[in-house]
């Protein structure tokens, strides 16, 4: 008691308790709060501020433009090519990783001989680097003489090699294949977590009063594991649209800018062309639309949350 009555005050009209005011304390913050503003706070603002110049390496030009940049953006087709392909493989790769991370949580929670092997090997994906995986998947279907085509050919699949990373229409589903493969373990950890959190004494009571186990599963567990697969798939979806080491591995935005997104576009405009104002132009606009799947992903679990509550 000594030390809560140190600690906190109590507000007379509201009886609520709250902590006193103690700047030695908060001075303790300010090394980590320093740090988190160098390399966090500060690179974000810069790029908003070179997003409204015209500032490049190429020329001497520096000067304040305004939302040029941004008019600019928005009427160049390569920016809005680049932003559908982003979409794409950021609803592909997250729906796709949820579903068969969800499968494998489901199988990796029952009890059978071997569980504990199986739930460390299954994270072997996702600790090999990105790049690794990269020349992996870029041997496995190369055009000439990949396993991939070998065994498609060998099965009676196809008649003819496929240029799979060559042609516009393949290049982008063979990476995400290549991601949902590294990435899907991930998501099976996460979902594995938030089914052990369900009390197995809820879905025995289903079971008891007569409900198979997909009853089972969509009455009972799917409406408590809602939450954190939300959380799972929001952390996937922020993750999967800034991809770039995937991309600039195998194709590096081709064929024919069939597999350019936001970040391999960002890239060479900031890197290549030298164009610090457009590319931190463009790197705002990544930012914001992750700000808009944050938010939308955040509308839906306090909904849900608030259901589970009801």
């Amino acid at each position: 008691m000594p030390v809560a009555r140190t600690l906190t005050h109590v507000d007379v009209e509201s009886g609520i308790r709250f902590p006193r005011w103690r700047p030695g304390a908060w001075l303790l913050l300010v090394p980590a709060l320093g740090a988190i503003g160098t390399v966090s706070v500060y690179p974000v603002l810069l790029g908003l501020w070179l997003s409204f110049r015209n500032t490049t390496l190429s020329s001497p030009d520096d000067a304040f433009i305004g939302v040029s940049n941004y008019q600019q953006l928005f009427a160049d087709s390569q920016f809005w090519n680049a932003w559908g392909h982003t979409i794409e493989f950021t609803g592909a790769s997250t729906l796709l990783e949820t579903m068969l991370g969800l499968a494998m949580a489901l199988v990796l929670t029952e009890r059978f001989l071997g569980r504990g092997i199986v739930r460390a090997a299954m994270l072997i994906p996702w600790a090999i680097p990105t790049v690794v995986t990269s020349k992996m998947f870029g041997w496995l279907f190369d055009g000439q003489h990949g396993l991939v085509n070998y065994l498609a050919r060998f099965f009676g699949l196809i008649h003819t090699n496929i240029n799979w990373y060559g042609s516009p229409e393949f290049a982008l589903p063979t990476i995400v294949m290549a991601d949902v493969w590294k990435t899907t373990p991930f998501m099976a950890l996460l979902l594995l977590a938030g089914l052990q959190t369900i009390p197995p004494s809820l879905t025995e009571a289903a079971s008891i009063d007569g409900a198979n186990p997909w009853q089972q599963f969509w009455m009972v567990r799917f409406p408590l594991l809602a939450p954190s697969l939300l959380i799972a798939a929001m952390f996937r979806a922020l993750d999967a649209f800034r991809i770039f080491d995937l991309v600039y591995v195998l194709t590096g935005g081709g064929p024919a800018d069939s597999t350019e997104v936001l970040s391999t576009l960002t890239y060479k405009n900031l890197f290549s062309a030298l164009q610090f104002g457009y590319g931190s132009a463009l790197s705002t606009v990544m930012f914001l639309t992750e700000i808009v799947i944050a938010v939308g992903f955040g509308v839906f679990l306090l909904k849900r949350l608030q259901e589970v509550k009801l």
